[in-house]
């Protein structure tokens, strides 16, 4: 049973490796790494690729690891992944590479099937990725012609390219995945017959864990610095329109949105993309080359201009320009949560009530300041695992204690003014039923899940076309992918 909870510690990372695999991430905000792969659309030819004269001459420069499905997996794919996870510091003290050739035909396997069961992802959020991937890459290094001399490409469109058909391939995968494991649901009986079958001695250890609660309160924006941003706004659209400056050169120079002002505040999105409404209805309103006035979202004031429209995504270039608080704002911030807070401690107001009248953090103001992790979705945090800042801000507090004024950041930088206190405290125990049923059911569903992966991946390994070559025919893989 050891061994079982360990595995299933694994599992909850592994229901995620397709963004352990040297691919791209999802996220702008994580390390970006490529490995390089070739998709094959002609089964029948890959199915004589041992024999067949031209697949042989296509793939002279990179051997060839194995074949699955519909799909290559080059040599130089393990090699890479193997320098990527080096890369971004990952422990490779047990990596093998019949490891890292395992997990790449695990994906080679989940987006073949994905084609055969026809789920579909469009070509505009793909699009989108990789516009998002190479604003990243080139705010790193400084310009987009650094990141083609990094990845030894020759053009932009050549990268471009590479990088979506890497993405496409992920994203189905992914997909596929997500429709093995979305179906999986575990009843109240399955939980507890679980945790039954858990041996006393061996169940889970939980670490310490708070329940948390916090006020904001954010330095007010007066309209004449809103005004100020505005009257700047026009002006450049102006120069644009009127004199035919280039929107693409004033993003680079002018705009503050960080991750698309390298790439001249290019996006590319449809209307299913997670944009804050008014930056969609901007986008969707108008016709190509059109610049629109100057507009307001939760991030600051904008104009944006459309470079093409492609069905049902546009690619669109905008200028963000955020507008500051100013001291006098600021003094008057610090003075109402400094004044709450001695209320507060003198047993005056409730922390909750204080929440819900003072409070400008709509997302926690009507929950009395309660907040929400968002790892697991429920209101608990574990020490050990919250956010470094978070973890030097309560760690210390007792139950019902309230922290000093800490001074913190919105997502635009502005300075905001927060308190936080402990609504209740668990201390490190091992794993009870009824204290711990979220974490518990959390287990058991994992590992449901990851019965079901098994059974589905040892379905298709027998179903599909796999051939493994060279000294990877050595390997002792997870999965039956010989067909011994």
């Amino acid at each position: 049973m050891q061994l079982k909870m360990i595995n299933l510690k694994y599992t909850i990372k592994q229901l995620g490796f397709l963004f352990l695999m040297g691919t791209f991430c999802n996220s702008a905000f994580a390390q970006v790494v490529v490995t390089d792969s070739t998709a094959i659309q002609e089964s029948p030819a890959v199915a004589a690729l041992d024999n067949d004269a031209q697949q042989a001459e296509r793939f002279k420069v990179d051997g060839v690891a194995a074949v699955v499905g519909d799909y290559v997996v080059l040599e130089s794919d393990v090699d890479k992944m193997f320098l990527d996870l080096q890369s971004q510091g990952a422990s490779l003290k047990d990596v093998t590479e019949c490891n890292l050739a395992g997990q790449i035909m695990e994906n080679k396997l989940y987006a073949h099937h994905a084609i055969q069961d026809s789920l579909v992802v469009s070509d505009a959020e793909v699009s989108a990725q990789v516009d998002q991937q190479l604003a990243y890459m080139t705010q790193q290094v400084g310009s987009l012609e650094k990141v083609l001399e990094f990845y030894k490409k020759d053009n932009e469109a050549e990268f471009r390219t590479e990088l979506f058909e890497i993405n496409k391939e992920n994203m189905l995968a992914s997909k596929m995945q997500r429709q093995i494991v979305d179906a999986v649901e575990v009843t109240p009986e399955e939980v507890r017959t679980f945790f039954k079958n858990i041996a006393e001695d061996e169940r889970p250890r939980f670490g310490t864990e708070v329940e948390l609660a916090q006020i904001v309160v954010k330095p007010e924006i007066p309209q004449s610095e809103k005004q100020k941003i505005i009257d700047r706004l026009k002006e450049m659209r102006a120069d644009v329109v009127e004199n035919g400056a280039s929107f693409n050169t004033k993003a680079v120079l002018y705009s503050q949105d960080t991750h698309s002002k390298a790439s001249g505040g290019k996006i590319s999105l449809s209307r299913q993309d997670p944009y804050v409404k008014e930056f969609k209805d901007a986008a969707f309103s108008l016709q190509e080359g059109e610049v629109s006035q100057p507009f307001e979202t939760v991030f600051g004031f904008h104009i944006l201009t459309v470079d093409k429209i492609r069905g049902q995504q546009v690619d669109v270039r905008h200028i963000l320009l955020i507008p500051d608080v100013t001291e006098e704002t600021k003094t008057a911030a610090r003075e109402e949560i400094d004044n709450v807070r001695e209320k507060i401690v003198a047993g005056e107001l409730d922390f909750a009530a204080a929440a819900r009248e003072v409070s400008d953090e709509t997302e926690t103001r009507e929950s009395g300041g309660q907040l929400i992790n968002p790892t697991t979705g429920d209101t608990r945090f574990e020490l050990t695992k919250i956010d470094p800042v978070l973890y030097s801000q309560v760690s210390d507090l007792e139950e019902g204690e309230v922290s000093l004024v800490l001074t913190d950041q919105d997502e635009t930088g502005r300075p905001i003014y927060k308190i936080i206190t402990v609504t209740d405290r668990f201390e490190e125990h091992i794993a009870d039923y009824a204290q711990d049923y979220n974490k518990i059911k959390e287990l058991a569903l994992r590992d449901k899940q990851l019965k079901a992966i098994e059974k589905w991946q040892k379905e298709k390994i027998e179903t599909t076309y796999i051939k493994v070559n060279g000294e990877y025919r050595d390997c002792e893989f997870s999965g039956n992918w010989l067909k011994k």
